[in-house]
């Protein structure tokens, strides 16, 4: 079968030497919006082909956020390049259980908001599982619903995605291969990585209608889309795993025309990414010399400077010594440049050689701009290396790129509305506030004033922090982003006026460094959109003159870290230190104690945070270098 995925034929993936521990085939994109676009366009080659047979298309569908791009490129196809959807069929994998069609968290909301209101498809060929059948019925319905796909012949293609459990469609761990479509509990994971969605896991269902295992097999083509370091691990257990119904997904290993569609993040644990030495030869770079004797060292609990020939050789790096030389002066070259990569003076220190280090000399005093997606991560990511920018001269600005009004429990609103009306009792929009959080009926309900209020809160929370930290107010900016101002969950797409806000400032203030959030563990959420504007807002100015002496840093949030191999500055921080940034983050009031978008972690940020820096830290030193309490890492972006 020819797919028009990476223009490639398909063929088992035992018969590729650099996969073979690899048992589904998989093909990796630089970014999630190009690997949606080539899926998208092999659906639409199906769609035409069976046009051109005069037959009907069957497709199975997803939800959740990593077919969001996909179903937008079958729209702008259907609008720019005449693609019709008259003879598709479609059914989707699942649906929450009890969720009404009309909620907009149900899957039927999300379907004709992302896809079918846009296209032509007629509604009659559009099968979605009912969340409302009463339960009496639910198991005649649900053999019903793999009867109606059978009626067609079955599914010509089915788009999946991967939840961090193994599952796929909502066929969570235990699920049998014979599995038909059926009501089934979720798992505990899978409820909390929907909380977010749902403003908090209280209000996820426990239980949800699924397409189950077999028939999902039985589909004549399967494709699986995985976007984001969160997805990694999952991604290698599936691929390289056991078959076992503890990962779902790992079932796919059966079917022989599957392909998983991965971003280079959600790549990065498969054995042929992470460790391309115990699969091939390799074209030895200075940055996988860096990556493999780390790894080593890592795998042996030696410090580099103890590796030895022995170690080299038992685990598949003799190519690397052969083209290197003895494993002392690899080990010296790598050591010194993780070295290299630890300064305390994270905007440079005046009046020292500069040559191995991170950050350049001159300016002595540099004008830089840490740009926050939300109202706390500026201090939550790097408290540490913002207190030392400021501490050593430099002018430092933050700008805040969304308002993260949503996430503010309306219990919050509600005490500083009341503690407000204490001092203005006959205040008539204090007033209807108050009794709207009082009374609103659903969380994602929050009318202007309401969401004005949660706005104020956080950013004076911020300022709070940041004035602490001692940062001017003259050199705190707040650019609340069209694209995040909905007042729910959903988003906007990136707009020309979110980069244009973006890129005026930079104009504005001509920095010699820019900070911004790298976190991409979800390619489709606020982090990402707010680093594709600065991004954007790069490349328009980049000709400028300002731009020449300007350097780009990122960072990372309370989630994840960047591996030691990424790093390219390390910047230490004291006990005292580590104490200053927790007292920042404390500022941020409504963000402690239950927070709304609390993750798959239970740990309050500023834990989360201090953990990771002291794991850092720890890596550092095992590696064989100083002995710090913590450290927070940066990796350079070069345009």
């Amino acid at each position: 079968m020819k797919n028009i995925i990476n223009n490639i034929d398909y063929q088992p993936p035992g018969q590729f030497e650099e996969t073979r521990y690899e048992k589904i085939h998989n093909v990796v994109f630089d970014n999630s919006n190009e690997g949606s676009k080539l899926v998208a366009a092999e659906i639409a080659a199906l769609i035409r082909e069976k046009q051109a047979q005069n037959e009907t298309c069957v497709l199975g569908l997803a939800t959740g956020s990593s077919p969001i791009k996909v179903y937008e490129e079958l729209v702008r196809m259907h609008k720019e390049e005449g693609l019709s959807f008259a003879n598709v069929v479609t059914f989707n994998l699942d649906e929450y259980y009890p969720m009404p069609k009309k909620s907009i968290h149900s899957y039927h909301y999300f379907m004709h908001q992302h896809l079918f209101n846009h296209i032509d498809i007629k509604p009659e060929n559009i099968h979605i599982p009912d969340g409302m059948v009463p339960k009496e019925k639910l198991i005649e319905y649900c053999i019903g619903y793999d009867e109606q796909i059978a009626s067609y012949g079955g599914l010509d293609f089915q788009l999946l995605g991967i939840g961090r459990t193994g599952h796929i469609g909502f066929n969570e761990p235990g699920s049998h291969i014979n599995s038909g479509t059926r009501f089934i509990t979720l798992d505990p994971l899978t409820r909390s990585d929907a909380a977010p969605g749902f403003f908090g896991i209280e209000n996820v269902p426990r239980s949800a209608i699924t397409m189950g295992i077999k028939t999902i097999l039985q589909s004549k083509r399967i494709v699986l889309l995985a976007w984001g370091n969160a997805k990694a691990p999952i991604v290698k257990q599936t691929v390289e795993g056991d078959m076992t119904s503890d990962v779902p997904a790992t079932y796919l290993q059966k079917h022989p025309n599957t392909t998983f569609i991965l971003d280079e993040e959600a790549s990065m644990e498969l054995t042929r990414v992470k460790t391309p030495w115990l699969v091939r030869d390799c074209q030895w770079n200075d940055d996988l010399i860096k990556k493999s004797v780390v790894w080593l060292s890592e795998r042996t609990g030696k410090s580099i400077l103890k590796l030895t020939e022995k170690d080299y050789n038992a685990n598949g790096m003799s190519g690397l010594m052969a083209q290197e030389g003895v494993p002392y002066h690899i080990n010296i070259k790598v050591f010194n440049q993780i070295q290299h990569t630890i300064t305390g003076w994270p905007g440079g220190k005046p009046n020292a050689d500069d040559t191995y280090r991170p950050e350049r000399e001159f300016p002595h005093s540099k004008r830089v701009v840490v740009f926050s997606p939300h109202p706390d991560d500026d201090v939550i990511s790097m408290g540490g290396t913002l207190d030392r920018l400021i501490e050593q001269g430099h002018e430092v600005h933050v700008v805040y790129q969304t308002s993260g009004s949503i996430a503010v429990a309306d219990e919050q609103a509600l005490k500083y509305a009341r503690i407000m009306q204490s001092y203005d009792v006959e205040n008539e929009r204090l007033k209807e506030i108050i009794e709207h959080l009082k009374t609103k009926e659903k969380p994602f309900e929050d009318s202007l004033s309401v969401r004005n209020l949660k706005a104020q809160i956080r950013r004076q929370e911020a300022i709070s922090a940041l004035t602490f930290l001692g940062v001017p107010l003259s050199n705190i900016h707040f650019l609340d982003m069209p694209f995040y101002e909905t007042g729910s969950i959903k988003k906007k797409p990136l707009s020309k006026k979110d980069i244009d806000l973006v890129q005026d400032i930079i104009k504005r203030i001509k920095p010699h460094q820019i900070f911004a959030a790298g976190d991409l563990a979800d390619p489709h959420g606020t982090h990402k959109v707010c680093l594709d504007a600065i991004y954007k807002s790069i490349d328009n100015v980049k000709d400028e003159s300002f731009m020449k002496d300007c350097r780009v840093w990122l960072y990372r949030g309370a989630w994840h870290e960047w591996d030691v191999p990424q790093i390219d500055m390390a910047v230490p921080m004291s006990p005292d230190q580590v104490l200053r940034k927790r007292k920042a983050i404390f500022y941020h009031e409504t963000q402690k104690d239950g927070v709304m978008f609390q993750g798959n972690d239970p740990r309050e940020f500023w834990v989360r945070a201090e953990d990771r820096n002291h794991q850092t830290a720890v890596k550092y030193n095992k590696l064989g270098l100083a002995d710090y309490a913590a450290i927070e890492a940066f990796k350079r972006y070069r345009f």
